[in-house]
């Protein structure tokens, strides 16, 4: 499996390139599949860069190209967010 393969398994990133007319709602469906289907190890942010590093210099004002961005942006590490550890003692 090839580098690419390994970060778009499923190929729906290279797909919505060739989509004539896709908009970013569409995009944005689009990303969530993809995200979801990334395979357990591979880092989505490390991901999202080397599709950006493909994708972004031929289309840069394609909506996915917007997508990734800003999903590179809104990634965080989750934080615990309640039970017992996080109670003042």
């Amino acid at each position: 499996m090839s580098e690419q393969d390994q970060v778009d398994p499923k190929g729906l990133i290279r797909e919505s390139f060739r989509i004539d007319g896709i908009d970013m709602s569409q995009c944005r469906s689009i990303f969530l599949d993809w995200a979801l289907s990334l395979p357990g190890g591979i880092d989505n942010r490390d991901a999202m860069q080397r599709l950006l590093a493909k994708y972004e210099d031929g289309q840069p004002d394609h909506p996915m190209v917007i997508v990734l961005r800003e999903g590179l942006a809104e990634v965080v590490k989750p934080r615990r967010r309640g039970g017992w550890r996080s109670r003042d003692r």
